[in-house]
């Protein structure tokens, strides 16, 4: 932990949340803390803080990074605060009206991000750090290891800029620029493994969850991916289906890594059957 510097959260008030911790904004300076939720593993945060510099130096519109914080029990980071700033998600909570220039906007953002080529002797591979994370014991059912690992050997590994948890939580704008967020899993690789999380995402129809992580219903998230995704692919919404099958493989396997650094245990077994046959689809 001595690479962390401890913040007093009684200089910051609290500003929202996303599925693995909360935000803060510090009351007197243009700072950002964003705390983990307890039990993270705090060297993960640390290699996602570098990955987060690793995109600002490479020009990926994102706030600054500053440094590794702790609130004594949490770990986190603390960015560039930007003023007046809103997610593409809650654009469109509050002016639904909107949802298909945002979308649309969301579609010309992604693509201007995947066009952007990679330093890979700074970034990180994203098909690298599933196959470091499938090779591990215990962090997944021992049947999808041996089903993910031969078929990540065929994955390409295009030296493309990556996101890493590409959604419209993870986009905002102050009416001047638009910045990504959240970029601590930025890596390089195919932009499917970005594409398909969109997708996933998509698919919640737990109205509740979706209303807390996007402000936004099921029905919003599908018209919205719906939309972003025919204007990324240039294809009509018939099309989507065969798009989808090529997202299938890369939503499996990042899946399960996903749910094991968010709730720190593999995912059950028979969720992990569920996956299996989006595996076999590549």
């Amino acid at each position: 932990m001595s690479r962390y510097e401890t913040i007093n959260l009684e200089d910051y008030t609290y500003s929202g949340e996303g599925g693995q911790g909360q935000a803060y904004a510090h009351k007197f300076e243009k700072r950002l803390a964003k705390l983990y939720n307890a039990g993270f593993d705090a060297d993960l945060a640390i290699e996602e803080f570098g990955a987060a510099k690793a995109a600002f130096d490479a020009g990926v519109p994102t706030p600054r990074p500053y440094r590794l914080i702790t609130d004594g029990e949490r770990v986190g980071t603390e960015y560039e605060l930007i003023a007046q700033k809103r997610s593409f998600c809650r654009i469109i909570s509050q002016e639904p009206e909107r949802l298909e220039e945002i979308s649309l906007r969301f579609a010309k953002d992604c693509k201007a991000l995947h066009a952007m080529s990679a330093d890979v002797s700074r970034v990180p591979s994203m098909k690298a750090r599933m196959q470091e994370f499938y090779a591990r014991d215990g962090v997944v059912p021992a049947f999808l290891k041996e089903k993910v690992l031969p078929i990540l050997e065929q994955i390409p590994d295009t030296p493309v800029c990556l996101h890493g948890d590409m959604q419209i939580g993870n986009i905002i704008t102050d009416g001047e620029r638009d910045l990504w967020i959240d970029i601590g899993q930025f890596a390089y690789g195919a932009p499917e493994w970005d594409l398909s999380m969109c997708w996933r995402i998509s698919e919640m129809s737990d109205p509740a969850k979706t209303d807390r992580l996007f402000h936004l219903s099921p029905e919003q998230m599908k018209r919205h991916w719906s939309i972003f995704a025919c204007a990324y692919h240039g294809v009509p919404p018939q099309e989507l289906g065969s798009v989808i099958r090529t997202y299938l493989p890369y939503a499996a396997i990042k899946s399960a890594y996903m749910y094991y650094i968010t709730f720190h245990q593999p995912m059950s077994d028979d969720t992990a059957r569920r996956l299996i046959e989006m595996v076999h689809a590549f």
